[in-house]
């Protein structure tokens, strides 16, 4: 099959739509299907030689960050110029309403559509006006794809209709064989816990961390807390003065160092206060054998399949995320229980079973499957 993958954020700037859209090309091309992704990327970029960048994005604040997006009259011919010369037999448009390359390629596209949803937001006066407008466009998709059931609500809820939904996928494999760091690696006299994300990124939920380091501090003797990720650290360093040996401040990581620090932590916070449609890093954490203790988001709760594999605590609340990380550092037996549960639970989201599901929507949007799309991924679990 011959199979275009439209990307709206930058390359130059990874984020988990970016890494989502590689590894699935990644793993189709593994299976024998010609695959080329195109997307924002400045000429220069280093690329994998799947992947074709439009030239310069922009940085525009969207969906509660900052996205680099790329659009304009010369946007629009070179995603023309790819359309044309691959010949798709499918077109797998990543946020196609984003205002960037992902809605030019909507417009323009006449293969089959497959479309899908990252994003989960409250409903959209600005989406209710524009609705009209994109209609047209919105007939051409053939199956819709939600990574979550928060992202399958926006579907719903904004553009009417249905999606299946098909989560992130995550190479379990590299976080379960990764060794541990002898930097990082928890010891009962000095149990080490981590963060990972936009340090600068107010909904990453940073500042609730480092509200709470003090009552940490206080209360587990020799804490070491990993703060690994991009951005501005100015708030972070603020807090390593009032509360000193505590926090230690990686800046970005590698892809291998990040499987290597969650193999070593005993246990990974995750304080986002929203926007959160799925959890990558949770899964990843879980296949790294890590606790996750994590913001009682709705998507973050089905991540951890309702407290099951792992524990959560109030939205924005310092106090209660630290009550539940130092609950779960004094219970061995709850550390064990949750990660038994998880190393199981997490096996959907890897990219062997995820690949399988994509590929059979793109089977229905073709017309070479008879399933009805809530059969198929399972439905909506």
């Amino acid at each position: 099959m011959r199979i275009g993958i439209v990307c709206p954020y930058s390359m130059d700037a990874p984020g988990g739509v970016q890494v989502h859209v590689k590894d699935l090309a990644g793993r189709l091309i593994a299976l024998g299907h010609h695959v080329s992704v195109l997307a924002p990327a400045e000429d220069e970029t280093d690329l994998p030689d799947f992947v074709e960048g439009t030239g310069r994005s922009v940085p525009v604040r969207y969906n509660g960050s900052i996205a680099r997006l790329a659009f304009g009259p010369v946007t629009a011919r070179r995603v023309r110029t790819w359309l044309e010369d691959g010949a798709f037999d499918v077109v797998h448009i990543h946020e196609p309403l984003s205002p960037s390359v992902s809605l030019i390629a909507l417009f323009q596209a006449e293969s089959a559509v497959v479309a899908t949803f990252h994003t989960a937001t409250d409903r959209s006066r600005a989406m209710q006006i524009a609705y009209p407008m994109l209609r047209p466009a919105l007939e051409k998709i053939a199956a819709r794809i939600a990574v979550s059931e928060e992202a399958r609500r926006t579907v719903v809820e904004h553009i009417g209709g249905d999606a299946v939904v098909i989560p992130n996928g995550v190479e379990l494999a590299t976080f379960r064989r990764a060794d541990p760091d002898p930097r990082w690696t928890s010891t009962p006299e000095r149990p080490t816990v981590a963060f990972l994300g936009r340090t600068d990124e107010p909904r990453k939920g940073l500042g609730v961390l480092l509200e709470a380091l003090p009552d940490l501090a206080a209360r587990v003797p020799g804490l070491r807390v990993l703060v690994a990720g991009r951005g501005e650290l100015d708030e972070a360093r603020e807090a390593d003065e009032r509360t000193p040996g505590v926090l230690e401040l990686l800046g970005e990581v590698s892809d291998r160092d990040k499987a290597a620090l969650l193999r070593s932590v005993a246990v990974y916070i995750a304080p986002q206060t929203g926007g959160e449609s799925f959890g990558i890093v949770l899964v990843e954490a879980m296949a790294a054998d890590a606790v996750v203790v994590a913001s009682d988001l709705a998507a973050f709760r089905r991540v951890l399949d309702e407290g099951r594999a792992g524990a959560t605590f109030e939205v924005g609340n310092p106090g209660a995320l630290a009550d539940a990380v130092v609950s779960m550092l004094a219970d061995g037996d709850h550390q064990d229980a949750c990660r038994t549960h998880a190393r199981r639970w997490c096996e959907q989201y890897d990219w062997d079973v995820v690949t399988r599901q994509v590929l059979d929507v793109y089977a229905l949007a073709v017309g070479e499957s008879p399933e009805p799309i809530d059969r198929l991924a399972g439905g909506r679990a």
